[in-house]
């Protein structure tokens, strides 16, 4: 016979562990860890609580526990279990993107690389990581488009035209050497020669009136003052570390990270989130979840009521507290920049989740429907029949839960009623497939006909999940909800539901749209590879699927793409790359 919750509680064990709360759907919601399993979970179920943590309590079906012989083994199993997991009221910091570095090869003609490399290669030397992309990749094209001359290590076009003329410049050992070691001391933010030349050329092209090429010389300088420029806080050029501290109010915590390269500070992190946990507690998930994509420092510092043994530990790298000088100025920087961060966006963040919350609330009451959790929003596009596809974006208490989204190429063309249906049946016959939790209220972003569709797929499939449809105007603008048997609901733009609706029906439109765009650029990308003289099919494939991207090509070294393709092909290929084709096909 199944315990009931009290009963359960009563029988907890007064030793230490995690506990796994479980929703209806025996979906795993909340993951804690406790000196006292039994103190700790029967808190949860007396007395007041914040609105965060009563929301959670209310949707608590069962819970699982796992005992543990120390609370270190409780939070390395907490962090393990999160990130397992993924539970949608705990913090969850860990990004599935690891931040890209710049790498310039030891061997060869010198070339800077975007790279993103968990591991870091012998064969090349590394600087940063870098969180700004777009810079980084700017950097690296600023950088390739160096030569090595007689006025001195300066920016020019040379080296491309040599390769649209197909022509191989020529340079002597030493010349390869100085121009690597230039390069090294840019990367390492001895730049002042050469920021001067571009400043120069940038000037120069201004005063000719050539404003296009002017902004193109200003793109690469903010590009290398991102990399290189000084900063308030200097330490020896030697120093590299991250450094995390923390600020709170009311519930919420906001973290910035702090990160310094060569002796400089390159960038600064921010991130704010309502916890359950003890802010101590979520401080340390945080960080540790940090570097789950993200390689290690050389050293870590954090604030000095953080256990420093506990978190070597767990990440294997030495963690230290500052104490005097300007790693404990920055310490303190970091502390005021979270503290600011959190005060100029609580009140904003708080009346955002209120208005959430009361949109949800009233949804509930006129679908009478008890904790509407999971919303599952549907949308369809195409031109003419082609490129047809849909999209489902997943909305978790009123936030996109983007790592659920999913698109779907379709066979329809331009049927819209067939399309929703095979989109629906696709999802759904899937979750039933996966034993998946369903969602607690589907929306279709369409007419009568579209959500007709949908009720009958479901039906087929012997579902019981609600269902509405986004009722628009004449403008296309959302104006209400349809819930079948032509029972239709209009909204005043005053209803906390109205902007809620708007948002699900706005991120499906944009998500789908999205897609079909990355569809057709996809079809007129081909041709551009089809023109690389040796390749094939066969050979594209493999390109697309160890790079992902013409843009990860074009950062490609000729050695890096030679690992997929012959030599010769990797040369015609970076020569077709290297023209200027105006990114327009890069965002693939």
């Amino acid at each position: 016979m199944k315990l009931t919750l009290a009963e359960k509680i009563e029988n907890l064990p007064m030793h230490s562990g995690c506990y796994l709360m479980k929703d209806k759907h025996g979906e795993i919601i909340y993951v804690g860890k406790a000196k006292n399993l039994k103190n700790r979970v029967s808190s949860y179920f007396t007395g007041a609580h914040d609105h965060k943590t009563t929301k959670m309590v209310s949707q608590v079906v069962d819970f699982d526990i796992l005992v543990t012989h120390t609370e270190k083994e409780s939070l390395i199993l907490e962090i393990n279990l999160i990130k397992e997991h993924r539970p949608r009221f705990n913090i969850l910091f860990m990004d599935d993107k690891s931040y890209p570095y710049l790498k310039l090869n030891k061997v060869g003609l010198p070339q800077v690389v975007v790279s993103r490399d968990k591991k870091h290669k012998s064969n090349f030397y590394y600087f940063g990581p870098y969180p700004n992309a777009k810079a980084a990749r700017k950097m690296a094209e600023l950088l390739n488009e160096v030569l090595p001359s007689e006025a001195g290590f300066l920016p020019n076009k040379q080296k491309i035209y040599a390769k649209f003329n197909r022509t191989e410049l020529k340079f002597s050992e030493q010349e390869v050497a100085d121009w690597r070691q230039n390069l090294i001391k840019i990367l390492r933010g001895n730049d002042s020669q050469f920021k001067n030349a571009l400043i120069e050329k940038m000037e120069a092209a201004s005063l000719s009136l050539n404003f296009e090429v002017a902004q193109n010389y200003k793109d690469r300088l903010d590009a290398l003052n991102y990399v290189s420029d000084k900063q308030q806080v200097q330490f020896n050029t030697n120093e590299t570390f991250d450094m995390f501290n923390y600020a709170t109010h009311q519930g919420y915590l906001a973290i910035v990270g702090l990160f310094v390269r060569a002796g400089k500070l390159i960038e600064k992190q921010m991130a704010i989130e309502m916890t359950l946990e003890d802010f101590e507690d979520a401080f340390v998930s945080f960080v540790a979840q940090f570097y789950e994509n993200q390689p290690l420092p050389k050293g870590l510092y954090v604030p000095q009521n953080i256990d420093i043994d506990q978190l070597t530990s767990l990440l294997d790298v030495k963690v230290y507290h500052a104490y005097r000088g300007r790693k404990f100025q920055l310490m303190e920087i970091g502390k005021k920049n979270a503290e600011l961060k959190l005060e100029d966006q609580f009140d904003v963040i708080l009346n955002r989740e209120t208005q959430i919350q009361k949109g949800l609330s009233h949804l509930e009451k006129l679908l009478n429907i008890e904790n509407i959790h999971r919303i599952e929003i549907f949308d369809n596009a195409h031109i003419s029949g082609q490129f047809a596809v849909s999209a489902c974006v997943v909305f978790d208490d009123g936030i996109p839960n983007k790592d659920l989204y999913r698109r779907y190429k379709l066979s329809t063309g331009a049927d819209d009623v067939a399309s929703m249906k095979e989109v629906v049946y696709r999802r759904y016959f899937r979750l039933m497939q996966e034993g998946k939790p369903y969602p607690d209220l589907i929306v279709i972003d369409g007419g009568k006909t579209q959500f007709n569709a949908a009720k009958m797929t479901l039906d087929d499939l012997m579902l019981d999940i609600p269902v509405i449809a986004l009722v628009k105007d004449a403008y296309h603008r959302t104006k209400g909800i349809y819930l079948g048997d032509d029972h239709q609901i209009d909204l005043s733009v005053e209803d906390a539901l109205y902007p809620l609706l708007v948002n699900f029906q706005e991120e499906v439109h944009r998500f789908v749209v999205s897609y079909h765009r990355q569809l057709r650029k996809n079809h007129m990308t081909r041709s551009i590879l089809e023109e690389v003289e040796g390749l094939g099919e066969v050979g594209r494939k493999k390109l697309y699927k160890k790079f992902g991207s013409l843009r990860n090509m074009r950062d490609a070294s000729v050695m890096d793409l030679a690992e997929v393709v012959p030599l010769k092909v990797a040369e015609n290929l970076k020569m077709i790359l290297s023209i200027d084709w105006n990114n327009k096909h890069e965002e693939n």
